[in-house]
């Protein structure tokens, strides 16, 4: 089975940077998995209303497809997973997925939305990410790292912890 990694976090923690860094590394396809979302779901966060769980719902069975889709070729997605019942819903699909969570401070995070230009997602719903962000429990497969690290720092992490957990 080839790598199946989903690069999480909240809006600005650098998921789409990392994941394609880690891609290219891993030599497998990248996706946002923004680009997974309905149109229904990218106005209304657009207008600066948080998803509710009926709203992801869809959205998080696409993803969980892609990634099982994704299964003899590999696949690294960007994509939220901020609790772990989202987490649990795509590896319902493709129970191999590793996480690579990324984390950091709200003022480092609300600095970088500040200077994001062009995306969907309004800094104003940083600290409802932020309250609903889950980290990964022990019995996840899967990193947690800080995003006070280079993107090549990262992206070695993450490599390294999924060499180590095959």
């Amino acid at each position: 089975m080839a790598d199946l990694v989903i690069v999480a976090g909240v809006s600005g923690s650098g998921k789409s940077t990392v994941g394609e860094a880690l891609a290219l590394e891993l030599g497998v396809p990248f996706v946002d998995a923004d680009s997974l979302h309905s149109a229904a779901n990218v106005a209304k966060m657009a207008g600066g209303t948080p998803l509710t769980d009926e709203d992801r719902g869809p959205w998080l069975d696409s993803i969980g497809q892609a990634m099982r889709s994704a299964e003899n070729d590999g696949l690294v997605m960007a994509c939220s997973s901020l609790r772990r019942r989202y987490r649990d819903q795509i590896r319902a699909s493709a129970p191999g997925t590793f996480f690579v969570t990324l984390t950091g401070s709200r003022e480092l995070l609300a600095e970088r939305l500040a200077g994001r230009a062009g995306h969907f997602m309004p800094p104003a719903l940083l600290d409802s990410q932020l309250a609903a962000f889950e980290p990964l429990q022990p019995d996840e497969r899967g990193i947690d790292l800080s995003i006070d690290a280079a993107p090549d720092t990262l992206v070695a992490r993450a490599v390294e912890a999924i060499r180590a957990h095959p």
